[in-house]
């Protein structure tokens, strides 16, 4: 029996995995959480094999909470299930401890595929990421202005793109307004943009968040 703990702050998310789990044979859901906050006391605190995890949950960047839980609890394995589908996300994922990268669109037989090879001490990626990682070779060796960000960083600039407000990523990732400007003005520094506006026109240049773009 797998045991799989839920990490995501949408409830009608966490029904659905839920709902997936129970029809199929050999799932157990061991406990569920909503934010960071909350998810780091189940894992301390449940014996589990798997760990579905939102990227984007509340209270902390996905990145570090992924960092975290390795650090905690090496023996778990992460499982991201998310709507970011860019390579870098995945990348930073995995470098962080994470087993597999999902998107949310995937089908309930690609993530029950995916939590069995991952607890079984596998990695598992979907093909259109692996292939998304396959052209990322291509890209030229010298790190690109974006890559020089830091895990929190390149949250902030993702949202920045997303256009949300400073009051708003500070509220979402739980900062003072004051720490989200300084990442700003590093991010605008690092990336040597003239403004916030530079920043966008060089991930629509890039693109690096088609999905939000699109949306």
């Amino acid at each position: 029996m797998i045991k799989v703990l839920l990490a995501d702050d949408h409830a009608v998310v966490r029904d659905g995995l839920r709902q997936v789990l129970l029809h199929a044979s050999g799932f157990e859901v061991a406990g569920e959480a909503c934010d960071s906050a909350t998810t780091l006391e189940m894992v301390r605190s449940v014996s589990a094999n798997v760990l579905l995890l939102d990227l984007s949950i509340p209270g902390r960047n996905g990145i570090e909470l992924i960092r975290q839980i390795k650090d905690e609890n090496p023996s778990l394995r992460i499982l991201v299930l998310t709507m970011h589908a860019e390579h870098q996300y995945a990348s930073r994922a995995f470098k962080a401890g994470a087993s597999g990268y999902l998107t949310k669109e995937s089908a309930s037989q690609e993530l029950l595929k995916a939590i069995t090879k991952i607890a079984s001490g596998g990695v598992y990626v979907s093909l259109a990421m692996a292939e998304r990682f396959a052209q990322n070779l291509n890209e030229p060796a010298e790190a690109m202005p974006h890559q020089r960000l830091s895990d929190r960083e390149s949250d902030v600039f993702r949202r920045i793109v997303e256009g949300q407000s400073t009051t708003d990523i500070a509220h979402e990732l739980c900062l003072s307004v004051k720490t989200v400007s300084t990442h700003k003005a590093h991010i605008i520094e690092k990336m040597q943009a003239a403004n916030e506006s530079a920043l966008i026109r060089y991930a629509v240049r890039h693109k690096l968040f088609d999905d939000e773009l699109d949306a």
